[in-house]
C-alpha cells in the first residue's frame, strides 16, 4: 500500500477514534462529578443530567478537533516521539477547555459544573495519549512488515546516502521500504549495500521509476551536481513520485551537524560527537558495574558449561582469539569453545561453504561445531566469557561486533568507521537479525548506533537482546 493512501485512511481512523474517546471521556467526567457524588449533599442538590451536557460534549469535540488540527496532531510526521504527542494532546486539550469556559462565561450558563471540565481535561488527555500509544505500536508493527511503507530509491551512495540507508535499516517503523540506489560511480554500481540493490547510474533513474512502484526519491548528491538534482526532482515530480534532497552541507560530517532556527531561519552548525568525553566515561562505569555483578552471578553457570565442554571433547574450555577493538586496538577475545580443538586449522578447507557476504566467515551448519556447541551458539551462551573483556575494558556491553584483523584488511573505507567506538557483546546488529544480516547491513546499523548513541538506546538494545537470544533468531 502506498504511504499516501495508508496515511489518509489511518488519519481518518485516528480522527474517528478521537471523536469517540472525547465523548466517552466527557461521559465519564459527568459520572465522576455527579454519579459518584464525591461532594455529598452538594452534588445531589445541584445534579444536572447528562442529556443537558450532550451539546457541550459535541461542541467540545468540534473545538478540540480544530485545535488538534491547528497544532499539527494529525500531520503524522515521521520520527515524532510519543512524548511529543502527549505534550501536544494536553496542550491542545487545555486550549480547547479554555475556549469552552470562555464561551460559557459569555453564555452565563451557571448550572454547568466547572469541575467537570477539570475531569474532562484529565480524562481526555489520558485516554487520547493511551490511544496514541496503541496506535503507534500497531503502526510500527505494520510498517515493519511493509504495510503503509513508502518504496524509495536513493540517488547517491556516498557518506550521506549510506547514512540515510543506515537510518532506514535501523528504524523500520519510519515507514520506508528500500527499492535500491543509483550512483554514477562505476564501482558502486556493481555492489549492493545491504538490502539496497545497485540499480545503475542516475541516467537509469527514469527507467527505474517507470519499471518499479516507487513512492519517493531521496537525493544525496554533492554540490557540484545541483543542476542534475533539479533535473531529477523535475522528472520525478512529473511522474507522480515525490522527490527530496539532502543539503550538501551535511556531506562534511553528517554525525556532527547541529540545527536550530531563529523565527523560521535555519541555522546549521557543528556539534560534539555523540560518544566522547564524559559519555564514554559513563558508559565505562556502567560496563564495569554490570559485568562485575554478572560474572559473580553467572559463576555457577560458567562452571557447568565448562564441565560439559570438557566431557564432550578434548581441548580448552575457553576459545581465545585476537580481535580489534576501538581504534583498531588488538585484544584477546574470550568465548566458550563451541567447536573442535582443531577448528581453526580446518577453516581454509571450508571456504566454499561460507554463506556470508563481505569480509566475515559464517556457515549455518558448520561441521566443526560440537554437540554442546550447538546449544551454546543457539542461545549465545558461548559469548558469556566476553563479560571478562567488558570488565577489562577491551569491550563494552553494547557496540559493534569486534572484527578479526583479517576482516579489517578487506574493509572498504566507510566500513572502518565502525572501529571509532567500543566493540560490544550485543548491538543493533544482534537484535535486528544477527547472522541473517549481510555485512553491509551490520556496518550500517553500527554506524547508526555510533551517530545516535544514548543511554536509553543502550538500554533498549539490552532489553531487546534477551528475547532475541532466547528465541535463537539468526544464531549460528
Amino acid at each position: 500500500m502506498m504511504f499516501g493512501t495508508y496515511k489518509r485512511w489511518s488519519t481518518i481512523a485516528l480522527v474517528a477514534t478521537d471523536i469517540l474517546l472525547i465523548n466517552v471521556a466527557f461521559a465519564l467526567s459527568h459520572y465522576v462529578r455527579y454519579e459518584l457524588q464525591w461532594i455529598r449533599g452538594v452534588a445531589e442538590a445541584y445534579y444536572v443530567p447528562f442529556r443537558a451536557y450532550v451539546p457541550v460534549s459535541l461542541l467540545l469535540t468540534v473545538i478540540l478537533l480544530v485545535v488538534f488540527k491547528a497544532e499539527g496532531l494529525y500531520d503524522r510526521r515521521r520520527g515524532t516521539s510519543w512524548l511529543d504527542e502527549i505534550y501536544t494532546i494536553f496542550k491542545s486539550t487545555l486550549i480547547g477547555m479554555a475556549i469552552m469556559i470562555f464561551l460559557f462565561f459569555l453564555y452565563r450558563a451557571h448550572f454547568y459544573s466547572r469541575l467537570i471540565f477539570l475531569y474532562a481535561f484529565l480524562l481526555i488527555g489520558g485516554m487520547l495519549s493511551l490511544s496514541r500509544l496503541v496506535e503507534r505500536q500497531i503502526r510500527n508493527h505494520l510498517r515493519r512488515r511493509g504495510v503503509g511503507a513508502d518504496r524509495i530509491v536513493i540517488v547517491g551512495a556516498g557518506v550521506v546516502g549510506r547514512a540515510i540507508m543506515s537510518s532506514i535499516l535501523a528504524r523500520p517503523e519510519l515507514g520506508y521500504r528500500p527499492v535500491g540506489f543509483v550512483d554514477d560511480d562505476p564501482h558502486k554500481q556493481d555492489n549492493d549495500i545491504g538490502p539496497f540493490q545497485a540499480l545503475g547510474g542516475t541516467a537509469d533513474l527514469p527507467a527505474i521509476l517507470r519499471r518499479e512502484a516507487v513512492d519517493e526519491v531521496i537525493i544525496s548528491l554533492p554540490r557540484i551536481s545541483y543542476r542534475k538534482v533539479l533535473g531529477i526532482i523535475t522528472d520525478s515530480e512529473r511522474r507522480g513520485v515525490r522527490a527530496r534532497f539532502v543539503p550538501d552541507l551535511l556531506q562534511m560530517s553528517l554525525s556532527q551537524v547541529d540545527t536550530d532556527e531563529i523565527n523560521g531561519i535555519p541555522l546549521i552548525g557543528m556539534k560534539e560527537p555523540t560518544l566522547k568525553g564524559w559519555k564514554i566515561a559513563l558508559k565505562r562505569i556502567i560496563d564495569i558495574a554490570v559485568s562485575s555483578v554478572a560474572l559473580l552471578l553467572l559463576a555457577p553457570l560458567f562452571f557447568l558449561i565448562g564441565a560439559l565442554i570438557k566431557l564432550d571433547s578434548p581441548g580448552p574450555v575457553f576459545f581465545r582469539q585476537i580481535r580489534l577493538g576501538r581504534g583498531g586496538k588488538p585484544f584477546t577475545c574470550y568465548k566458550f569453545r563451541s567447536m573442535r580443538q582443531e577448528a581453526e586449522q580446518e577453516r581454509p578447507g571450508l571456504t566454499d561453504l561460507d554463506e556470508a557476504k563481505g569480509p566475515i566467515f559464517k556457515i549455518k551448519d558448520d561441521p566443526r561445531i560440537t554437540g554442546p556447541g550447538n546449544i551454546l551458539r543457539r542461545f549465545s551462551l558461548d559469548e558469556l566469557p566476553q563479560l571478562i573483556n567488558v570488565f577489562l575494558g577491551d569491550m563494552s556491553l553494547v557496540g559493534p561486533r569486534p572484527p578479526l584483523p583479517s576482516e579489517v584488511e578487506q574493509y572498504e573505507d566507510w566500513h572502518r568507521d565502525r572501529l571509532n567506538i567500543p566493540s560490544g557483546i550485543t548491538g543493533l546488529w544482534q537484535v535486528m537479525g544477527r547472522s541473517d544480516l549481510s555485512f553491509d547491513e551490520m556496518v550500517m546499523l553500527d554506524l547508526f548506533y555510533a551517530e545516535n548513541w544514548s543511554l536509553w538506546l543502550d538500554f533498549k538494545i539490552m532489553v531487546r537482546t534477551l528475547p532475541t537470544v532466547l528465541l535463537g533468531r539468526g544464531a549460528y
